[in-house]
């Protein structure tokens, strides 16, 4: 019988999202066992900082990948967005896989049916510069609050009556079995969600050659395409995954188009660009959307981030 650990945060997402894989493991290599060894990181830990005010990377992800080099896993589970686009030497993303949903969606305490039903000034919750900043440019009234904690405990707190709304990836209220709470979903063309969002992406170490080759098995050529598309926009502008920057890219025959935006804080300066062409010039087509982005303000707009 062959066996693997894997490592995964121990919130009840992280867990839902590592067990979809080890199903996926287990129907292409029967007889296969799983083991999960949660593990804690500095995102678990620290429920009290904004995202926006970190300013290093893999808040999410870094005691995984510490993990995997240890070799105190065999592989490792992340939601592709949190893994910062810079790989650290050692490891490979060996698989992505499982992106149904790519798009975000808004939970309010009141019945809603659009972003324009909400009350004036409502207080939506987010720990996303990117959401807050599509929020305020859509509706310049909105006042987007940080929110920290797990899914279900920022569900808790609007069902408390602390925001009006929250704004969450539709991916993982799908796989906690929540989407009885999602009051609408936006259209990932005009709310643009962040790179990758709602792909899981598997880590492995690259000289580990027997894991990666079981874990390769599961990889989604189609889906690999389009993250790596749209985290090459992150790549190309030399921004971190916490910055106000989407992008969305969907492939069409053998075609692919992405959607990309970059704005300041107050979603007064919102530069939206889309291009499209074949698939398999992605990597170019994205390095395109992103230098068309840079110099149409972006630049200016990265420079004022990090004052």
């Amino acid at each position: 019988m062959k066996v693997l650990t894997v490592a995964t945060r121990g919130g009840e997402l992280a867990i839902a999202q590592t067990e979809i894989v080890s199903s996926l493991l287990k129907k292409i290599h029967p007889g296969l066992l799983v083991k999960i060894r949660k593990i804690t990181t500095r995102g678990d830990r620290d429920r009290r900082t904004a995202l926006w005010h970190l300013k290093d990377t893999g808040f999410f992800t870094s005691k995984l990948e510490d993990a995997l080099l240890a070799a105190d896993a065999d592989f490792a589970v992340h939601s592709f967005k949190d893994l910062p686009t810079r790989h650290r030497d050692g490891l490979t993303i060996t698989a992505v896989c499982q992106r149904q949903f790519a798009e975000d969606c808004l939970i309010a305490a009141d019945s809603v049916t659009s972003i324009e039903h909400l009350p004036h000034a409502a207080k939506i919750g987010t720990s996303s510069l990117r959401r807050a900043a599509q929020l305020r440019y859509i509706r310049a009234d909105l006042q987007p609050t940080d929110i920290r904690g797990n899914v279900l405990t920022r569900i808790k707190r609007l069902q408390e009556g602390k925001f009006d709304a929250i704004v969450l990836a539709r991916a993982g209220m799908e796989r906690l079995s929540q989407t009885d709470k999602i009051s609408f979903c936006f259209d990932p063309t005009e709310f643009i969600p962040a790179p990758a969002q709602g792909a899981l992406a598997i880590q492995t170490r690259t000289d580990d050659s027997r894991t990666c080759q079981l874990i390769a098995a599961i990889d989604d050529q189609k889906i690999r395409t389009v993250t790596f598309a749209e985290r090459q926009v992150l790549v190309t502008m030399r921004c971190g995954c916490h910055a106000p920057v989407g992008a969305f890219a969907k492939i069409a025959g053998d075609d692919i188009k992405i959607t990309a935006f970059i704005s300041d804080l107050q979603g007064k300066n919102f530069i939206k660009r889309e291009i499209t062409g074949p698939t398999v010039q992605a990597e170019s087509l994205a390095e395109n959307i992103a230098k068309q982005l840079l110099s149409s303000g972006g630049s200016k707009i990265l420079e004022a981030l990090e004052r």
